[in-house]
C-alpha cells in the first residue's frame, strides 16, 4: 500500500485556496494509495462462488483461509462421500481458518504445548475446508507447482492450520501450498454394514481419505485461479498424514490427481524379522474391514442406534464419546494400552482400511507388485521416531529402484533445543522426536517457543529448499542435481539433516543400531 505522510504547516491567508484544493484531493490520493493491493489481490471465481484472500506476513504472499472444498458432511451427509460445495453469495473474504475435524479437547503438555493448540476454530463435523498460500492469485498462466499438505494426528486429531503448517515460506519459494482439514476418528473412518448397504459402491469407511481425494479434485479444477499448475501437484504428509499419502499412492481413485509424493515418518516396506518373528515395519493398516464393521454394529446396537436414521440423528458429542464408553463397559478384561489400544483390539481403530474401492491392496503389496503410483518419492523419518524406520524406508527405496522409479531417503537428526521453560513438553518429547521436523520443513520456527539458534534457521532453510525443489523439479537438489542421491540397494544412504557431528549420525540400511527406538508412543493409528 502507498503510505502518504503529510506535514501540516501554517499557511498564509492568501494560500487559503491552495489548502482547500489540497483537502479536496485527499480522498482521491487515498484511493490511489489503495489501488495497488487491490490490483494484486483480485477477486477469484472458484467452485461455489467468489473469494478474496488477505496478505500474509511475507512480502507478496497472499493467504486464503477456510475455503470450503465440499459440502458440510453433517446431518444426512454424515458418513457419506463428500458432496459438491454449497454455493455462497457475494465475495467471501478468506481471512479465517475453517473448523478442524471433531476430536478430543487438547490439554497443555506434550504435543499440545509444542504445537500451540488452543487458537483453532471450534471442532466440528463441518470441517471440509482448505487453505491456500500463493504469490500469484488470479494469474492463470503462472503455473506454479502445487503442494498439498495432509496433517497427521493418528487419524483422530490435528488440523491443517496448526501453527507449524504456516505455508507462507513455501509460497515465497514459488510453490502454491494447500493445507486441508478432513474427517477424523469415528466420523472419518467408521465401517458399518448399514453404511455399506447404503453405498452405491457397497463399502463404508475411508471417508477421511475420500475427503483428501476430493481436495485433490478441487485443486484440479480451481488451483489455476491461484496461479497453480494442476498438472504439477505434490502430496505430502507426516505420521497419519504420511499414512494417508501411502493410501493415496495405492488408491485407484487418486490416480492422476498428483505427480509426486513425500512420506514423512510413516514407515516404508515391511521386511523379515531377523529373529524369526515375522514381518516388521510397514504398518498403517486397520486390520479386517469385516471385523471392524461387525464390531461397530455391535457398538451402535448396544447404544440403541440400530439404524442409519438414529445413527445420523445422534449428536456429535454422543457419537464421539460412544467408542470410549463402550470400551469402558465391555473391555474390563483388556489390560494395558489405554482406550486407543482397546478400540484397536476390538477392531475399531478408525483408520484407512482395504475396502476394494478406495483402497484395493496394501501399500506393501502395491509397491512390490508395481501398481503403486509411478511418481518420484521422498521418504524419511526422525532419529527418535516411533521406532527405527531406516531399514523399512531403505527397503521401499530398493524396490522402487527395481521398478524403475526414484526415491530419496532422509533422516532428521537435530535434537530440538530446550531452555527448560516447558518441562511438561520436554520430559516426554526428547531429541529429534516424532514430528519435530515439521518446524523445519515449513520454516515456521517463529511460531515456536524453543530457543532456536542461527544453525536451526539455516537448517530449516536447507530443508525447505529441498522440499520445494522436489515439488518444482522432482529432485530435492534442484534442476542441476546435487549431493543427495536417490536411495538404492547399491547405495542405501540417507540424507542426514543435522547441525553438526554432535547430532546423531545417519542410519544406513542394515545398521539399525544407529537409530534409537521410539519413546513409548503408540504407532500407526494411535500416534501423533
Amino acid at each position: 500500500m502507498l503510505h502518504l505522510t503529510y506535514n501540516i504547516l501554517p499557511l498564509p491567508i492568501n494560500n487559503y485556496y491552495l489548502m482547500k484544493k489540497l483537502l479536496f484531493m485527499l480522498p482521491l490520493l487515498a484511493m490511489l494509495g489503495c489501488s495497488a493491493p487491490e490490483a494484486n489481490n483480485p477477486v477469484l471465481t472458484i467452485e461455489g462462488g467468489q473469494v478474496q484472500g488477505v496478505m500474509a506476513d511475507n512480502p507478496g504472499v497472499y493467504v486464503y483461509r477456510g475455503i470450503p472444498y465440499a459440502a458440510p458432511p453433517i446431518g444426512d451427509l454424515r458418513w457419506k462421500e463428500p458432496q459438491p460445495v454449497v454455493a455462497w453469495e457475494g465475495v467471501k473474504i478468506a481471512d479465517k481458518f475453517g473448523h478442524p475435524g471433531y476430536q478430543a479437547v487438547h490439554y497443555p503438555g506434550g504435543y499440545a504445548t509444542e504445537w500451540g493448540y488452543g487458537d483453532e476454530a471450534p471442532y466440528s463435523e463441518d470441517c471440509l475446508y482448505l487453505n491456500v498460500w500463493t504469490k500469484a492469485p488470479g494469474d492463470v498462466n503462472k503455473k506454479l507447482p502445487v503442494a498439498l499438505w495432509i496433517h497427521g494426528g493418528g487419524y483422530r486429531e490435528g488440523w491443517g492450520s496448526e501453527p507449524e503448517f504456516d505455508g507462507q515460506e513455501w509460497a515465497s519459494k514459488d510453490v502454491v501450498l494447500v493445507s486441508i482439514n478432513y474427517r477424523l476418528g469415528i466420523f472419518g473412518f467408521l465401517t458399518h454394514p448399514a453404511l455399506a448397504e447404503e453405498s452405491p459402491n457397497g463399502v463404508s469407511g475411508n471417508y477421511g481419505i475420500l475427503d483428501q481425494i476430493q481436495s485433490l479434485k478441487w485443486i484440479k479444477e480451481n488451483i489455476a485461479q491461484f496461479g497453480g499448475d494442476p498438472d504439477n501437484v505434490t502430496i505430502f504428509g507426516q505420521s497419519a498424514g504420511g499414512g494417508s499419502v501411502r493410501t493415496l499412492c495405492e488408491s485407484p481413485l487418486a490416480r492422476g490427481l498428483f505427480h509426486k509424493a513425500i512420506i514423512m515418518s510413516a514407515q516404508g516396506l515391511s521386511i523379515p524379522d531377523p529373529n524369526g518373528g515375522g514381518m516388521i515395519g510397514g504398518r498403517y493398516s486397520g486390520g479386517s474391514i469385516e471385523d471392524a464393521a461387525n464390531n461397530a454394529k455391535k457398538m451402535f446396537d448396544w447404544a440403541g442406534m440400530t439404524d442409519l436414521q438414529k445413527m445420523r440423528q445422534a449428536s456429535t458429542e454422543t457419537v464421539f464419546a460412544l467408542p470410549t464408553i463402550y470400551s469402558q463397559v465391555n473391555s474390563a478384561d483388556q489390560q494395558g494400552g489405554g482406550m486407543g489400544m482397546m478400540r484397536m483390539r476390538m477392531g475399531m481403530g478408525y483408520m484407512p482400511m482395504i475396502d476394494g474401492y478406495v483402497s484395493v491392496k496394501s501399500f506393501d503389496d502395491a509397491t512390490r507388485e508395481g501398481t503403486l503410483a509411478d511418481v518420484p518419492y521422498m521418504i524419511g523419518y526422525t532419529l527418535n521416531d516411533m521406532g527405527n524406520m531406516a531399514p523399512n524406508i531403505a527397503e521401499f527405496c530398493k524396490v522402487r529402484a527395481q521398478k524403475g522409479g526414484k526415491a530419496w531417503a532422509y533422516e532428521f537428526a537435530r535434537p530440538l533445543p530446550d531452555d527448560g521453560s516447558h518441562p511438561e513438553v520436554t520430559q516426554r518429547l526428547k531429541g529429534a522426536f516424532h514430528s519435530s521436523d515439521l518446524w523445519f520443513v515449513f520454516k515456521s520456527l517463529k511460531h515456536c517457543w524453543r530457543p532456536w539458534t542461527k544453525g536451526d534457521w539455516d537448517l530449516s532453510e536447507k530443508m525447505l529448499t529441498a522440499w520445494t525443489n522436489f515439488a518444482k523439479y522432482s529432485d530435492p537438489n534442484g534442476p542441476k542435481g546435487g549431493e543427495w542421491a536417490p536411495c538404492t540397494e547399491q547405495n542405501p544412504k540417507f540424507m542426514v539433516f543435522k547441525l553438526n557431528e554432535q547430532d546423531a549420525e545417519a542410519s544406513y540400511f542394515g545398521e539399525t543400531e544407529k537409530a534409537p527406538q521410539g519413546q513409548g508412543f503408540g504407532f500407526g493409528g494411535f500416534g501423533r
